[in-house]
């Protein structure tokens, strides 16, 4: 019995949070969640940096290696050089991976998924129960919310890495999570596929975990789901576009704001409306991400939104899909073909690693530090090509 009939068969059976830890606090039931006490709040100390976690992987073995790959550090005077990818034999780090966002031109999403993983040439997933964060945030078509061939590509893509099974987290900021997830048909696709759809707003209390530290600019802290901090492996999948509610921009970075909860079960505060109330929301949405670290990010930026974000705004073409484990490299990428498509102000304003949101993720370790840490691998001519004119941008 092939791995996705084999989930699908155990999902329907409810016998998936038996087989994995992840699951055992997100078998939603429909039902109220109960009102029960929110767990205190514990002081954090200082945040981690990216290489917190420090699994090594080989690249998927099925997977013939691409050809040589362009690599070169963002900056003025940096010329391109052609490096070998990976050998098979290669164990990567995280660490090792800082920086580096391997990019693909093109117009058919799936293929873009499937190059730009295997062009990042590491495997953090096999072997591992995965938790995957996409960007549905409202029912709008993509670029507003991820296209379901992305999710198609990358739930296959993942099950051919060896993932042992994926489990898909959600909170929608723009309308009713279940209903986004229904109308955008991620419930269907579960069924297919044979992985498991969360509605994280209809987890109970004890299924969030208060985070708070002393260098936050969160009045009363955050709260993140505890099967998030468990997860051994978790992959996220976001999009390419501007934010017109204070976010500036919304690419890897500000889609972590999705796994934080708006309300925990029987407590009043709000945590959504302190943030977008915020005129510190840009460094919050950074804060966010220090309490986990990616093994695999996946940016579609087929389209995009120039100005405008997150569900509507003036829609561009990039063509473009990228791999990393960075979020600070690739957010800073992305910022890079928005400012080169022409966009907004707040967003074009000052250099790329200047941004709040970017600034301070680098102070809290996420990533690469500077422009100089970039790396922009590429497997083909007209990929090189806009990488080139992005390496620019950066500088």
């Amino acid at each position: 019995m092939k791995r996705r009939e084999f989930c699908r068969r155990v999902t329907l059976l409810g016998g998936a949070a038996v087989l994995s830890p992840i699951l055992q606090a997100c078998r939603g039931t429909g039902e109220a969640p109960p009102q029960v006490a929110a767990p205190t709040q514990a002081v954090e100390p200082p945040s981690p940096t990216l290489a917190r976690p420090s699994p090594t992987a080989l690249p998927p073995s099925a997977t013939p290696a691409p050809a040589p790959v362009a690599t070169a550090t963002a900056g003025p005077a940096s010329a391109p050089t052609t490096v070998p990818t990976a050998s098979p034999a290669a164990a990567p780090s995280l660490s090792s991976l800082v920086g580096k966002v391997a990019l693909v031109r093109t117009g058919d999403r799936a293929e873009g998924v499937r190059r730009a993983v295997d062009l990042l040439g590491a495997n953090f997933v096999r072997g591992n129960p995965v938790l995957l964060k996409a960007n549905f945030n409202s029912a709008d078509p993509a670029p507003g919310s991820t296209h379901i061939d992305v999710l198609r590509a990358l739930v296959t893509k993942l099950e051919d890495m060896g993932a042992r099974m994926i489990t898909l987290a959600e909170r929608s900021g723009m309308g009713v999570t279940r209903q986004v997830m229904q109308t955008l048909g991620v419930f269907d696709l579960a069924k297919e596929l044979g992985f498991t759809p969360v509605v994280l707003d209809e987890l109970p209390a004890e299924g969030w975990v208060p985070r708070r530290s002393r260098d936050d600019h969160w009045q009363q802290g955050f709260a993140v789901p505890k099967m998030l901090l468990d997860a051994p492996c978790v992959v996220q999948t976001c999009n390419l576009k501007t934010h017109r509610f204070g976010g500036h921009f919304t690419l890897s970075l500000k889609n972590s704001v999705g796994l934080a909860a708006k309300q925990v079960p029987g407590q009043g505060y709000n945590y959504m409306n302190e943030l977008h109330n915020s005129p510190d929301q840009r460094h919050m949405i950074a804060e966010i991400n220090r309490v986990y670290t990616p093994s695999l990010i996946v940016m579609d930026g087929v389209e995009a939104f120039a100005d405008g974000g997150p569900d509507r705004g003036r829609k561009v073409s990039p063509r473009v899909v990228m791999a990393a484990v960075d979020r600070v490299a690739l957010d800073a990428v992305g910022v890079a073909i928005l400012r080169s498509f022409g966009t907004t102000p707040e967003v074009s304003r000052g250099p790329i690693f200047g941004q709040a949101q970017l600034a301070r993720a680098v102070e809290l370790g996420l990533g690469a530090a500077s422009p100089a840490q970039v790396q922009i691998l590429t497997a083909d001519p007209e990929s090189e090509t806009f990488a080139a004119a992005l390496r620019q941008l950066l500088a």
